[in-house]
């Protein structure tokens, strides 16, 4: 190595602190996170039958 290349001042010192001397702009937490419900809700499923344990159970 020669002493020009272990100088701070080089191209890839330039090159690196362009590159990394910054840090990336904040992203806010509700940017990151997305919500929405896993399936469609079925109103059929939620409908009450009486008999149905009946039918579960007995048969």
């Amino acid at each position: 190595m020669t002493g020009e290349e272990q100088r701070p001042g080089t191209a890839e010192a330039a090159v690196r602190r362009a590159r990394f001397g910054a840090l990336p702009e904040r992203i806010r937490l509700e940017d990151t996170v997305e919500e929405r419900p896993a399936t469609v809700p079925d109103p059929a499923r939620d409908a009450y039958d009486e008999d149905e344990w009946l039918v579960r159970t007995c048969l």
